[in-house]
């Protein structure tokens, strides 16, 4: 398949590009930015020079890509509001398409407009688009050409979550705390003064609180899981690393649930997906396991004093939470081995 990413000058698009290239399904035929068009993309992303294929950056414009009767399948690695902007008139040139931004996402207007202060650019979409979390949703084609790759955040926080509040009796829905650490990949490569080196280094804060706009994706597909309205308190924080994610979820029991019963959900649910990696109670997931990876490594331990259940997961931002994961969807929906091109 011939495959074309369109904003690649960020963390994700440049994982993507380093994926894709050595990818034996796919040929990366066209890498588009705005800020570097005409320059190689090996001057940019050292690490592919050996099998770059000469490709060049080049800014063509969406009637342009959407006319390339060679090009099969798009990932847009673009801020939300523009990625719908291209999505639309290439599902209308009958392309395939996986949208990494926040656009498609959410099944409502509505809350989209709340969370991302701006009413939906193509509103149609929302009740078509498939949520892309292949360890959680039947993903293909047939469904719909749009795929919605989830944030990162949610990522590491419905894999082990929602399989137990869709089992209705292993936690209570309500009063759940999460916690999640993210490197600072998570906050874009734009230039910030917040950002810059010796303002994050041996720095921790949360920020985006009480409303982190991914908070908006985790209730709806939690209350989805559910059948029930669920609402959660979430708190991100920005860490002193440069990628992945560390995310504590405290969810209180009920009377009749129990540790082995957390995990045979998560065993049965889990049984034949390569990318979910159940560690036994008492292990903690960490950062530097994952990094690099497509997987999501989560436990669980029981709180007696306090009756909660605490349950950790991590996981790479760049890859899982981003890059990675639109591949391994992408796989599914083509008939590929699901973990092609993936570690």
């Amino acid at each position: 398949m011939k495959a074309c990413i369109i904003g690649a000058s960020g963390y994700t698009g440049r994982e993507l590009v380093k994926l894709l290239l050595k990818h034996p399904k796919i040929e990366l035929t066209v890498v588009t930015s705005r800020s570097l068009a005409g320059q190689k993309l090996d001057q940019i992303i050292p690490q592919v020079a050996d099998h770059s294929n000469d490709l060049v950056f080049s800014n063509p414009g969406i009637e342009d890509l959407s006319n390339r009767e060679e090009l099969e399948i798009f990932f847009l690695a673009l801020p939300h509001g523009t990625a719908a902007t291209y999505a639309v008139p290439l599902l209308e040139a009958g392309k395939k398409v996986i949208d990494l931004s926040a656009d498609f996402r959410l099944r409502s207007s509505a809350t989209y407009q709340e969370f991302y202060g701006e009413e939906h650019p193509a509103q149609s979409l929302l009740k078509t688009a498939q949520y892309g979390l292949p360890e959680l949703h039947q993903l293909s084609w047939e469904k719909s050409n749009l795929i919605a790759s989830p944030g990162c955040y949610p990522t590491s926080i419905l894999i082990p979550l929602a399989p137990l509040v869709h089992a209705g009796n292993l936690v209570q829905l309500q009063d759940i705390v999460i916690n999640s650490m993210s490197g600072i990949s998570g906050a874009g490569r734009n230039a910030s003064e917040k950002l810059l080196y010796c303002e994050r280094n041996e720095n921790a804060s949360a920020y985006g609180l009480p409303k982190h706009r991914h908070l908006s994706e985790i209730e709806e597909q939690l209350s989805s899981f559910a059948e029930k309205s669920v609402v959660i308190s979430f708190h991100p924080h920005l860490a002193p690393m440069n990628r992945g994610i560390c995310t504590t979820i405290s969810v209180k029991a009920t009377d009749n649930s129990a540790l082995s019963a957390i995990y045979d959900v998560w065993k049965q649910t889990f049984m034949d997906r390569p990318f979910a990696r159940i560690l036994e109670t008492g292990s903690f997931p960490e950062v530097s396991h994952v990094v690099g990876s497509n997987r999501v490594d989560f436990s669980a331990h029981f709180d007696s004093r306090s009756q909660r259940y605490i349950i950790c997961s991590a996981e790479d931002n760049l890859i899982k939470g981003a890059g990675g994961q639109a591949i391994q969807s992408m796989n599914i929906c083509e008939g590929f081995d699901e973990t092609t091109g993936l570690l």
